[in-house]
């Protein structure tokens, strides 16, 4: 039996995103796990810093207050209640580093992460942070592609007889 306490989802506000949090709560609630929701906030002051720049503190700052505000507002009361949910702002040059990061101390048994579903020139220029927490996480990561083929429906939405269907197949 495969038991997950803890689910992750990082997010990056992207459509990618939020399919990734659609799934992350759905699992979250299958599964009876905790969701942590966590968007990194890129340290821009350093950025500038190791380009012979100057950005005053305070961009950072707000930058940084910004990012934790917007990712408190993607949970909801019934998140909190529900889920035990929690929303974290970390900032980092490393966006997959500081996922992985956050998902080892915070014991996370999944991490659900959005893609771009970019090309291969694309990922070669860019890189993909999804691509690099793959490689680096040491729990199970699932990746969901924006465009999708979406799994996760409203209750509201299926029609009764494949809910009934659905009731039979767990008895």
């Amino acid at each position: 039996m495969i038991a997950i306490e803890r689910i992750l989802v990082a997010t990056d506000f992207s459509p990618a995103s939020e399919s990734a949090l659609r799934y992350g709560r759905e699992l979250a609630r299958g599964f009876g796990a905790d969701l942590h929701v966590l968007h990194v906030t890129e340290n821009v002051f350093t950025r500038a810093a190791d380009a012979y720049s100057y950005v005053p503190i305070e961009v950072q700052q707000e930058l940084e207050a910004d990012s934790r505000r917007d990712t408190e507002a993607l949970l909801d009361d019934e998140d909190r209640r529900d889920l035990h949910a929690v929303a974290a702002t970390v900032t980092s040059n490393s966006t997959a580093d500081a996922i992985v990061e956050y998902a080892r101390a915070h014991r996370a048994g999944l991490i659900i992460i959005g893609t771009h579903g970019r090309g291969a020139v694309a990922r070669f220029f860019l890189g993909s942070v999804a691509e690099r927490v793959v490689r680096m996480a040491t729990c199970p990561v699932l990746t969901v592609r924006n465009p999708e083929q979406e799994f996760v429906h409203p209750d509201a939405l299926v029609p009764a007889d494949a809910q009934t269907i659905r009731l039979r197949r767990k008895c």
